[in-house]
């Protein structure tokens, strides 16, 4: 046997997860250590080389609200299954007290009632949103330090063995999912770190920001020791802090939304479908009001519904707005409020779709028609300049 010495590249990703990572990176913004960890965890899934008899992952996340921590679980149920909500969702603030432990694992055969409680956690439950390429449960334990004793229990079993045992003593297997557990601990520490720089101030130097960042990690994995136990933080594969969001990342979020917006203009159906197109003073005008940075991205998504979404649904409704209609959107005169205007009207909706760039969920036959190309070539400059 020739001996050889080839030099390898052990940071590199497969294609799958590749993938994973491109599509997580379009819909989550300023959180790369989160993605890449689920990235990592999933590439190793691929290759067979996950520990047997574990969940795939056990991540937490830490960090302030609306930083992104359950978005990511949703983006990765997406990605993966084609359905964001494609994840068991146990809200641990309403699992307090023990005995409320009954609504996820059943109550045992002798109590009344028995037969009629259908348990969160089934294997059921688990595997209903597997595909033919993809059998990956996500489970998400949001807020986990409201969690019960009873329920920190459960999940000291889950996260070890992979193993929950029901009510009526059946088994529910977790070795294919991923645990997703997040918690607010430390958000004020990191809003304290943070505040010199939040919003719209000017950007600390590199140097300082990544000795800033170490600072902010360092805070919230301290918290976190703080309340949660040895036992708990040993059977955990990583924990990841959500930074707070600052304006460049909350311009991206905006880009994000406002594409969500048009997805849901198409979903309405071809004959209500339109497009609109959002001007930098509106674009401007949305981040103002949005940025919040006590609440993070959730106050921007707000702002979307109040300022755009609601008095689209009425231009819809009195049918100011129909089928086919190109919709500028701007501010009025003295540059308080968002103005909307109709800039072309009997659109195609391939047309929709090529000056848009976002697909409309409806059979290709319907969209066989086009407008004329130079019409097409305009709308388009108006679009993407």
């Amino acid at each position: 046997m020739a001996r050889m010495h080839i030099r390898l590249n052990p940071v590199s990703m497969g294609a799958e997860a590749d993938l994973l990572n491109l599509k997580l990176r379009d819909l989550i913004v300023g959180q790369d250590e989160a993605i890449r960890a689920i990235v990592d965890v999933y590439q190793t899934q691929l290759t067979g080389l996950n520990t047997p008899g574990r969940p795939i992952a056990n991540l937490l996340f830490l960090g302030p609200t609306g930083s992104g921590k359950t978005r990511i679980v949703e983006a990765t149920a997406e990605s993966l299954l084609g359905n964001p909500r494609a994840v068991t969702k146990i809200d641990c603030g309403e699992f307090q007290h023990s005995h409320e432990i009954a609504k996820l694992i059943g109550s045992p055969p002798g109590y009344m009632g028995h037969k009629d409680t259908r348990p969160m956690l089934s294997q059921e439950t688990l595997e209903q949103y597997f595909t033919t390429s993809v059998q990956i449960s996500f489970v998400l334990f949001d807020e986990i330090e409201k969690a019960s004793d009873a329920l920190w229990n459960l999940l000291l079993g889950i996260l070890d063995k992979g193993k929950l045992t029901l009510g009526d003593n059946r088994t529910v297997d977790f070795s294919q999912s991923m645990i997703f557990l997040t918690s607010n601990l430390g958000a004020s520490e990191m809003s304290a770190l943070l505040n010199p720089r939040l919003g719209f101030a000017a950007q600390a130097p590199v140097a300082a920001s990544e000795q800033l960042d170490r600072k902010i990690t360092r805070s919230a994995e301290q918290a976190a020791r703080r309340k949660f136990t040895p036992e708990f933080i040993n059977r955990l594969d990583k924990i990841v802090t959500f930074k707070p969001l600052g304006e460049p990342q909350l311009r991206q979020i905006l880009d994000i939304e406002l594409k969500m917006v048009q997805e849901r203009i198409f979903s309405s159906g071809p004959r209500r479908s339109f497009i609109f197109n959002a001007t930098e003073r509106a674009k401007q005008l949305l981040l103002q009001e949005g940025t919040d940075l006590k609440y993070g991205a959730r106050h921007l998504k707000r702002a979307i519904e109040r300022l755009l979404v609601q008095p689209m649904s009425n231009l819809m409704a009195t049918e100011q707005v129909r089928g086919g209609d190109s919709i500028r959107i701007d501010l009025n005169a003295g540059q308080t409020h968002l103005a909307f205007s109709r800039e072309a009207e009997g659109l195609a909706l391939r047309t929709m779709t090529e000056l848009t760039g976002v697909a409309m969920p409806i059979p290709a036959m319907a969209m066989s028609s086009s407008a004329p190309l130079e019409q097409t070539k305009t709308w388009k400059s108006t679009f993407f300049k």
